[in-house]
């Protein structure tokens, strides 16, 4: 994915050994404060016992408008580095929605000079958020660390699991490159589903029932005693792929064939995990970790099906809001108590300290009302980051900082009060084929739809002729905060209206287990 700098037949340049605050990261008076009350901390012990290795859904069209014109480009950058308090360059890995809201609050963090973003995509460079690195390499860990030496980059903020588990964080830091994000050892709490289901056995974190087969015949022998819906996994990294919900034991027999006889999803499906099916509501629950302290972030919640009224197939997620309110602050505590807390005392005593953001994929079990670990992601969820980062008001560089320090004991973060959506913006046909190269225009007059609407891109590029284009199954994200979620939904829908992209779909109903609760019903 080209970024706007190194389109068009045009060479990008860096020049000088840093970056003014007033090009990257004009701050919002944001701030971060410190209270040792505030966190909540882990024990650690030492002993190690294992090793990891179609429904019909609605979809909206979106109108035709007119062309966007995109904003110019910068080709160089003056050296005129701050001087007061500590400063900060930053580099974000990674090239989606995720990893433009991190650079949007990144460039707003009152200690950051600069953000680089490794590859980046053509929305990022174009907004000015942060100057992309098409070119970067970023699977060679030396060529990152030879980037970061060579222009003074004191954090590399690592947005992908893919780059986790493969041990990025891990080269970084024996060249003695501050990272945030987990060690590939700790990474497989995203890595292995089998790991992370034997770690909850241990240290009796609450999670459905499951067995784990690499035999597609006992693995089928085990589903004909177990009552359907059943969940069958992919036990490594799938894209998001890799969970089918099976209505039926046919179904679930079609699944196991289709990760342990055909190899659908290669060595990421060569050994399944097959759960009990929970019944409830989903719910996203962050928190930043520094080996041993948990410090939880707000609640969010998205939507994974395609389709309104959360139908049709899985997606990567169509939309987000937070608050959450099915997350209660009594719901919270346990999370923490029960879940968060163990998990981070469990991976110490395992010997792998896992330092970076733990996303708790829950599911509020309809049942008995309390929480259940569904899955570990070691990453910010996307795109739940966007309507963290559109709520965050502290200085994430510092916040971030912190935890890569062991010191998330003195942090207390601060977020505004306001409530958050986003809509994603897909490709037709999504999650199945789509098309690419389609014209995407009128995103600049749909962010002057509201002073808080903030479009963050995911799959995009630019043509010839500076127009974006989708290269992605979801391409942007459109975000807005609102005094609650009502208001949040209204702007985010008028700025959605107001794009011309009659190639792309969206949820029309995002929000609506919040407007349901608040409403009574």
């Amino acid at each position: 994915m080209a970024c706007a700098a190194c389109t068009s037949g045009s060479s990008f340049k860096l020049r000088g050994a840093g970056f003014p605050k007033s090009t990257f990261c004009n701050g919002l008076g944001s701030s971060v404060t410190f209270s040792a009350s505030q966190s909540w901390n882990g024990l650690s012990s030492c002993h190690k016992i294992f090793q990891s290795n179609d429904n019909l859904f609605r979809r909206a069209p979106l109108r035709k408008s007119f062309k966007f014109n995109r904003f110019e480009v910068l080709s160089s950058l003056a050296n005129d580095k701050a001087t007061s308090g500590e400063r900060i360059t930053v580099l974000v890995i990674g090239s989606g929605g995720r990893e433009h809201s991190l650079c949007y609050a990144l460039k707003h963090s009152p200690s950051c000079d600069a953000v680089f973003c490794a590859p980046g995509n053509a929305g990022i460079s174009q907004s000015g958020d942060a100057t992309c690195l098409p070119d970067l390499n970023v699977s060679d860990s030396l060529a990152v660390a030879k980037f970061c030496r060579k222009w003074g980059v004191g954090l590399v903020v690592v947005g992908p699991e893919a780059p986790l588990v493969k041990g990025l964080v891990n080269d970084l830091s024996k060249e003695g490159i501050l990272a945030f994000g987990p060690s590939a050892e700790a990474a497989a709490l995203e890595g292995s589903k089998d790991f992370m289901k034997r770690l909850c056995d241990k240290y009796g974190i609450p999670t459905a029932k499951y067995k784990t087969f690499t035999d597609p015949t006992s693995a089928k022998s085990y589903i004909k005693t177990e009552p359907t819906p059943i969940v069958i996994k992919a036990d490594g990294l799938a894209a998001g792929k890799g969970v089918i919900i099976a209505e039926t034991h046919q179904e679930a027999f079609n699944a196991i064939d289709s990760m342990l006889v055909d190899n659908s999803f290669g060595s990421a499906g060569s050994r399944v995990v097959i759960e009990e099916f929970l019944e409830g509501e989903e719910a996203s629950f962050f928190a930043l970790v520094d080996g041993e302290v948990a410090l939880p972030m707000e609640s969010a919640q998205d939507h994974k099906r395609v389709g309104d009224g959360d139908t049709g197939p899985n997606t990567g997620g169509m939309g987000a809001y937070s608050p959450a309110p099915v997350l209660t602050g009594d719901l919270q505590s346990v999370v923490m108590e029960r879940i968060i807390q163990p998990t981070v005392r469990g991976m110490a005593a395992e010997g792998c300290k896992f330092v970076g953001v733990l996303y708790a994929g829950l599911m509020i079990e309809k049942k008995s009302g309390l929480p259940k670990l569904i899955e570990y992601n070691v990453r910010f969820g996307d795109p739940e980051c966007q309507v963290l980062m559109m709520r965050l008001e502290s200085d994430l560089a510092q916040v971030l900082l912190a935890a890569c320090k062991g010191e998330l004991n003195r942090v207390f973060l601060t977020w505004s009060s306001e409530s958050s959506m986003v809509v994603v913006l897909a490709s037709d046909g999504y999650p199945g084929p789509y098309k690419k190269n389609t014209i995407i225009r009128n995103l600049e007059e749909a962010e002057t739809v509201s002073p808080t609407v903030k479009i963050f891109h995911a799959g995009t590029g630019l043509d010839e002729n500076g127009n974006f284009i989708s290269l992605g199954g979801r391409v942007l994200g459109v975000t807005a905060k609102g005094k609650d979620i009502e208001e949040a939904r209204s702007r985010v829908y008028d700025a959605v209206e107001a794009i011309d992209w009659p190639e792309g779909f969206y949820r029309t109903d995002i929000g609506w287990r919040a407007l349901k609760l608040k409403q009574g019903v």
